[in-house]
């Protein structure tokens, strides 16, 4: 069979699937799982109200972590 045999079928354009928006409202972050890496410890955090979650670096030598990325529903 060759390609003069078959038709090309259009694909209707999928809307691209955006991260449902946030809530304000003071997030409790829970650590889901931190990891050691050379810039200091990377947590996956998430908030136990909404499940927004959020990944956060604590560099070596300090104390609290800042977070690496903004909260994603």
């Amino acid at each position: 069979m060759s390609t003069t045999d078959t038709a090309a079928i259009p694909l209707a354009a999928q809307p691209a699937a955006s991260p449902a928006p946030v809530r304000p409202h003071e997030h409790g972050w829970s650590t889901e799982s931190a990891h050691s890496t050379s810039d200091g410890i990377v947590s996956y955090v998430r908030c136990a109200s909404c499940g927004a979650r959020r990944v956060d670096l604590a560099p070596r030598g300090v104390v609290a972590p800042a977070p690496l990325s903004l909260p994603v529903a």
